[in-house]
């Protein structure tokens, strides 16, 4: 349990010190229907922080979202889509797979979708020459952390509302709940997600906000099996927005706030 614990934890580490990691995200523009020009000028509504004042426009349209670059551009874009006569391209959001790239040097931008809303994220691959990654704490392991729940039907199912960093609210349909005992006292979690692949939590606890992020923390499981699910709070840990103020993560439904301090998983992030 401890190794495969440790191996998970290097996993993380590599993935937050990757140059596309989270920490390399350093800007998040919310487009506006129509032309949303690209470029280094005040005036763009999609600020880069080098490179040309005009790079290009993405244009909302009802067909989607289209990259049309400015004469001369240098960025290039991949993706699935090959560029037009007059070299706009069709772009893929985050909601369509994997998100087209247009691509200036080490920096990027690609497309997201958010109840509704269409965004860019500005990323810097070269983040990391600027400000090293710090690292980050985390509890030892710890097996008594490992608590075995019932993985209880809901019928009907549970319209469940969670809030963004954002401000906004998602409605979310909740088919199962996680019930188990914490100190003799019967307490349960509610899924944002399930699938066949696993199950994924936001939860919040007495330690948020003080040796953990304000914000909750996320955990993700393996697949109930038999009726039952395990609730390993080793793997506890930070969401993206811990890292940036360009993320948009759900934050802990009122459901899920547990009345106990979880001293497990990973502890606040220092490093920014």
């Amino acid at each position: 349990m401890q190794t495969d614990f440790e191996l998970w934890r290097q996993k993380r580490l590599e993935e937050l010190s990757a140059p596309e990691g989270w920490l390399s995200l350093i800007g998040l523009f919310w487009l506006e229907p129509g032309t949303n020009a690209v470029g280094s000028a005040p005036s763009c509504p999609v600020q880069l922080p080098q490179g040309p004042e005009l790079l290009g426009a993405l244009h909302w349209e009802a067909s989607g979202i289209i990259w049309k670059p400015a004469p001369g551009c240098a960025a290039g874009v991949e993706g699935r889509h090959a560029a037009e006569a007059d070299g706009s391209v069709p772009l893929d959001t985050d909601e369509e797979g994997k998100p087209s790239l247009i691509r200036l040097g080490d920096l990027s931008l690609f497309i997201l979708e958010r109840e509704g809303r269409i965004g860019v994220r500005l990323r810097d691959r070269a983040w990391a020459e600027k400000q090293p990654f710090a690292g980050l704490a985390c509890h030892a392991f710890d097996p008594d952390w490992r608590i075995a729940a019932r993985w209880q039907p809901l019928s009907p199912p549970l319209a469940m509302e969670v809030p963004t960093m954002t401000g906004e609210i998602k409605t979310v349909s909740v088919r199962h709940q996680a019930v188990f005992f914490w100190n003799g006292r019967e307490l349960s979690l509610l899924p944002l997600e399930e699938d066949p692949n696993g199950v994924f939590f936001v939860f919040r606890d007495e330690t948020s906000g003080k040796e953990t992020y304000g914000g909750g923390r996320f955990l993700r499981t393996e697949a109930p099996r038999d009726g039952s699910i395990l609730l390993d709070f080793n793997r506890a840990y930070n969401p993206p927005c811990a890292f940036t103020p360009f993320a948009a993560c759900p934050l802990p439904p009122p459901e899920n706030r547990l009345p106990f301090p979880v001293a497990a998983g990973e502890k606040k992030y220092l490093g920014k």
